[in-house]
C-alpha cells in the first residue's frame, strides 16, 4: 500500500485543480476537514466522493475533529451542541444511564458522518482535567476522575468502530496536565514520570483504538530538550512500552506553534522521533506539495496497520 506519510488538508469547499493533481499523483495516507470545507450536506457529500474518486479510492481515509460543543467542524450542517464533560458529569450522578445516553449519542453521531461520507473521527479526548488545565482542553475532556475517562474512552471507541468509524486517541501521553495551549506556545510540563503514569498515562493504556494523536508538550522530566512529538524517547519508552499502544501514531498538527521549526522540519522530526504519520492542518496548497514531495513513503508497520484499519473503514 504505497501511500505518503501524511494527511493533508485543503482550502475550501472545492478542490482545486492542484488539490486534484496532489491526491490523483502524490498518494497522501489521508485527509482532514475542517470548518473552512463544510457549507451544506450535499456541498460536503459531493467534496468527498471527488476526493475518493482523485485518490482513486473508496475507503480512503477522511478524518474530521467532531466533538461536539465548541470543537464542531459540521456546525452548519449537525448540530450537536453536547461535550464530553456533560457525559462525564452524568456519570458521577448515575453511571448506567450517563453509559446509556452516551452510546445512543455515539451512534447517532457515526450514522450522520457515515452519510456524509467521513469514516475517521479523532475522538476521544483522553485528557484527565485538573483545576489548572488550560480552557483548550476544559469541556472536552471527559473529567478530572482518570476511571471516568478511561472507561467512556474505551466505550467511544468500542462504539464508533461497531458503527465502522474509526477513532482517534488523543492527546498521548496526556495534555491535562497543562496550562498552556499548544496552538500558540509550547507548553512545559514538570511532573516526573511515576506522578504522570499514575494520572495522565492511565486512560490511554489497553486502548483498542487503531489511531492516536500526539500531545505537543515538552516533559521536561522525562526529555528536557524534545517536545514529545520529536521525542524518541518518550515515543518510544512511554507510548509504545509503558502505555502499551500498537496502532498508528500520528502527530498533531505540524502548523501549530508549540513547534519550532519550518513545516519540513517538524515532518521529519516527528516521523524520525516514531510518529508513523504527520498531520498537516493549515491547508496551503504549496506547503502541502512541499511536504509531501519530502516525506517518505509509510513504512511496512504503518502498512500493515493500514490494511487492518481498511476491514473496518467504509
Amino acid at each position: 500500500m504505497k501511500k505518503k506519510a501524511i494527511i493533508v488538508s485543503i482550502k475550501g469547499y472545492k478542490l482545486s485543480i492542484k488539490e486534484r493533481e496532489l491526491l490523483s499523483k502524490e498518494r497522501p495516507w489521508g485527509l482532514i476537514l475542517f470548518k473552512r470545507n463544510i457549507k451544506s450536506l450535499k456541498q460536503i457529500q459531493n467534496l468527498i466522493k471527488n476526493i475518493k474518486k482523485y485518490a482513486k479510492n473508496n475507503k480512503f481515509p477522511i478524518l474530521i475533529d467532531e466533538e461536539g460543543g465548541e470543537v464542531s467542524r459540521l456546525s452548519k450542517i449537525l448540530n450537536h451542541n453536547i461535550n464530553a464533560n456533560l457525559f462525564g458529569s452524568l456519570y458521577e450522578k448515575d453511571k448506567e444511564f450517563a453509559i446509556s445516553m452516551y452510546k445512543l449519542y455515539l451512534r447517532s453521531l457515526c450514522i450522520n458522518l457515515r452519510k456524509i461520507g467521513i469514516n475517521i473521527n479523532t475522538i476521544p479526548v483522553l485528557d484527565v482535567l485538573r483545576k489548572s488545565t488550560h480552557s483548550i482542553i476544559g469541556k472536552r475532556s471527559f473529567s478530572k476522575k482518570k476511571e471516568i475517562v478511561k472507561h467512556l474512552g474505551k466505550i467511544t471507541v468500542k462504539e464508533c468502530h461497531a458503527q465502522k468509524i474509526l477513532t482517534v486517541v488523543k492527546h498521548i501521553p496526556g495534555h491535562g496536565c497543562s496550562t498552556k495551549d499548544s496552538h500558540l506556545i509550547l507548553p512545559k510540563v514538570s511532573l516526573d514520570k511515576k506522578f504522570l503514569n499514575k494520572i495522565d498515562f492511565y486512560p490511554f493504556k489497553s486502548t483498542s483504538s487503531k489511531l492516536a494523536m500526539t500531545a505537543h508538550i515538552l516533559y521536561s522530566k522525562i526529555d528536557p530538550k524534545n517536545v514529545s512529538t520529536f521525542s524518541r524517547k518518550i515515543i518510544k519508552k512511554i507510548i509504545r512500552k509503558k502505555i502499551g499502544f500498537k496502532g498508528i501514531l500520528m502527530s498533531d498538527d505540524i502548523s501549530m506553534k508549540a513547534l519550532k521549526h519550518d513545516l519540513i522540519t517538524n515532518a521529519k522530526k516527528s516521523l524520525s522521533a516514531g510518529c508513523n504519520l504527520v498531520l498537516y492542518c493549515a491547508g496551503n496548497i504549496k506547503d502541502n506539495y512541499k511536504l509531501i514531495k519530502s516525506i517518505p513513503y509509510i513504512d511496512k508497520f504503518t502498512a500493515k496497520k493500514t490494511s487492518e484499519i481498511y476491514k473496518i473503514l467504509r
